[in-house]
C-alpha cells in the first residue's frame, strides 16, 4: 500500500458508452475522476455504488451489472497526504442520460482514443485505471 499519513476508502464505478469514459469533478476540486464515493455506515459496496450513482448523476443502476474489479490503491485526488482505498466496479448495463446533482460540479465524457494528455486534470486512480478501460471495451 502506499505511505501516507490517511486513508479514505471509497467504491467507484466505470460506465462505459459508445467507447467513452462517465467521469465527475466534485464541487471544489480541479481533477476529474470515476463516479462514486464513501459508504454509509454498514452499507455494502454495491448497494454503495447504487446509491452514489442515483445521488451524483440520477441514473438508477441493476445491482446485478455491477462487476467488481478489485480494491485499487492510488495517491487521493483531492486529499493531500491521503491514499485512496477503491472498491472498482464495471457497470454492464445501459445507461439513461445522466444529470449532475449533489456535490458534483461538472461531468465529461472521456474518449477512450484520447491519450492520458487532455486538457483537463485526472484523478490518479483514473490514470491507472485508463489501460484496463481500454483492454475491455477493445
Amino acid at each position: 500500500m502506499l505511505e501516507r499519513k490517511n486513508t479514505v476508502e471509497v467504491v467507484a464505478v466505470i460506465m462505459v458508452v459508445d467507447r467513452r469514459v462517465l467521469l465527475v469533478r466534485k464541487v471544489n476540486t480541479a481533477r476529474f475522476m470515476l463516479p462514486g464515493g464513501k459508504r454509509d455506515p454498514g452499507e455494502d459496496d454495491v448497494s454503495c455504488c447504487v446509491r452514489e450513482i442515483r445521488e451524483e448523476l440520477n441514473l438508477e443502476l441493476q445491482p446485478e451489472k455491477l462487476v467488481s474489479l478489485g480494491v485499487h490503491c492510488e495517491e487521493a485526488a483531492n486529499e493531500p497526504d491521503t491514499t485512496v482505498v477503491a472498491a472498482v466496479y464495471d457497470y454492464v448495463g445501459t445507461l439513461g442520460e445522466p444529470i449532475v446533482s449533489a456535490e458534483i460540479a461538472e461531468m465529461k465524457w472521456y474518449f477512450l482514443e484520447d491519450s492520458e494528455e487532455v486538457d483537463y486534470p485526472l484523478a490518479p486512480l483514473l490514470v491507472k485505471m485508463l489501460p484496463h478501460i481500454r483492454k475491455a471495451v477493445s
